[in-house]
């Protein structure tokens, strides 16, 4: 089978679970080629397990200090050049075009009829899971943004929906707990970061940045370039996570029992959804805004408990293998099985 597999670039999150399903995929003996939109090739990083992937503009939005900067998103993306990717980028080689919330390979697997699986966290919010802050110009995107012959969600929970858990690639990482935070917050400005973590003298924190261009210590915090090893390095040590609110870090953090303060993107429905899902779920606490008082009052909270996802990246490559992929009834039930929440976590 070769597959064409298409992948949202502006945040990680999407790359982090196209990098576990590579490596599940290439055991299934499926041959894969990648395309990446969303950001420019050069800001990519980390990216070895892709071969020599493609990449094509896309489409993405543009934030400032932690909100979504609607007039300049309007001006940076390019429609003209939407259609062009879709309609030169050729899928003759192709029984399959895999997508995570990617417009240019969904709208040619459409335009050439091609099959086509879109499996994100984004999908989920077609079924009846928690959703806040959604108005008709979002619900139109989740609708038509990426659109696929079969859709796989990704959620925390099941909420009694047909979707699976999270895809998290951290089962191999030696999780302990030292004293450091480790902090990732991209779409806030690197000044307000630094000027909130200062405030807290006697804690040491980890923070990573896009902005950062090389290692450096300023007091009590240690400042890292973006780099995939040396994430997951500080994720597995770190006694918890500041981070904004999307999906795939927060649940690599619950996996591994880290305990998370998430701060949403102002704009961006989905985040405004997972943190009120995580809050209320009991596996989380939210602040609007950089807020010292929400810090300190977090950084006194005890030590979290982890949620034991099962291992879903293999078990979606299998089924993908098989090819009846009108059916994910067998799939969900033996996933979710094996899913363990800690006891204090309350149903939404």
């Amino acid at each position: 089978m070769k597959v064409l597999y298409g992948i949202q670039g502006t945040g990680n999150g999407h790359i982090a679970r196209a990098r576990a399903m590579s490596r599940c995929l290439a055991k299934q003996g499926i041959e894969v080629d990648y395309l990446f939109t969303g950001r420019e090739k050069a800001k990519y990083f980390s990216m070895e397990e892709f071969g020599d992937y493609q990449t094509r503009r896309g489409l993405s939005f543009v934030t400032e200090r932690g909100c979504i900067n609607y007039a300049k998103t309007l001006m940076s993306n390019n429609l003209w050049q939407l259609w062009s990717d879709v309609n030169s980028l050729s899928l003759s080689r192709y029984d399959l075009v895999l997508n995570d919330f990617e417009p240019v390979s969904a709208w040619a697997a459409k335009k050439r009829g091609v099959p086509s699986i879109s499996v994100s966290h984004q999908n989920a919010f077609r079924y009846a899971v928690p959703l806040q802050g959604a108005n008709w110009l979002d619900r139109q995107v989740i609708e038509y943004f990426a659109p696929a012959d079969h859709y796989i969600g990704l959620h925390w929970h099941h909420f009694e929906q047909p979707i699976l858990p999270p895809i998290i690639h951290t089962t191999n990482l030696a999780c302990r707990e030292e004293a450091f935070v480790l902090v990732y917050l991209p779409f806030e400005s690197i000044n307000d970061i630094t000027e909130l973590l200062l405030r807290f003298t006697s804690q040491s924190f980890v923070c990573f940045h896009p902005e950062i261009i090389e290692h450096k210590t300023i007091e009590n915090i240690e400042f890292f370039p973006l780099s995939f090893d040396a994430f997951q390095s500080n994720l597995s040590r770190c006694k918890g996570v500041i981070t904004n609110g999307g999906f795939e870090l927060p649940s690599e953090a619950l996996s591994l029992g880290k305990k998370l303060l998430l701060k949403p993107l102002k704009g961006q429905f989905e985040q405004v959804s997972n943190v009120a899902t995580l809050e209320e779920l009991g596996l989380a606490t939210r602040m609007d805004i950089l807020d010292a008082s929400v810090v300190r009052h977090w950084l006194d909270e005890s030590s979290a408990e982890s949620v034991t996802y099962p291992d879903v990246a293999t078990a979606l490559a299998c089924w993908i293998k098989q090819g009846e992929w009108g059916d994910t009834t067998a799939l969900r039930q033996s996933l979710w099985e094996k899913v363990d929440f800690p006891g204090y976590v309350r149903r939404v």
